[in-house]
């Protein structure tokens, strides 16, 4: 498996592995599947400093992570909030936590302070996986999301550098 920056012509399986995850989990609070097209503004807003990495395994995207800025606010400039997901058929292999160190790697290296990760509950591995790389619970935002008729609480998780 090799770990590498995103590229345009990614966005098509990178929108798959997500659209996977909007229909049938609770990583995402979206509810619609996106387009290519949509997916094109979310890939465009990220920079050197907000990186999109994809794990690649014999010439196919199995997963990928991206750090988005947490606010446009000029205050929040050095944290950034840190999304990972892998395609169903490669969870528990060990892709989400090689993403994850490349992640917090190339953050780090871009001068960012903090990185924050959402949550949401009963995502045991998710939960595993972050505080494994560093991230501490700071917080649970409670019943914040509705998703498959359901309130949802949100961890909030924080890794300082």
């Amino acid at each position: 498996m090799n770990i590498r920056p995103a590229i345009k012509n990614d966005l098509p399986a990178i929108t798959e592995i997500y659209n996977e995850a909007i229909l049938n989990t609770v990583a995402t609070f979206d509810t619609q599947p996106k387009t290519v097209e949509e997916q094109e503004k979310w890939f465009a807003s990220h920079d050197a400093r907000h990186p999109i990495l994809v794990a690649e395994e014999n010439d196919s995207i199995i997963g990928w992570a991206s750090l988005s800025a947490w606010s446009d606010r000029c205050a929040y400039a050095d944290t950034a909030e840190a999304s990972l997901y892998v395609k169903k058929e490669h969870r528990g292999r060990g892709v989400g936590k090689k993403l994850s160190i490349a992640l917090l790697q190339a953050g780090e290296k871009a001068g960012l302070h903090t990185v924050l990760a959402r949550i949401t509950e009963g995502n045991e591995a998710s939960l595993r996986l972050a505080q494994s790389a560093g991230f501490e619970r700071v917080g649970t935002m409670r019943e914040v999301g509705r998703k498959f008729g359901r309130l949802l609480d949100v961890h909030l998780l924080q890794r300082v550098f």
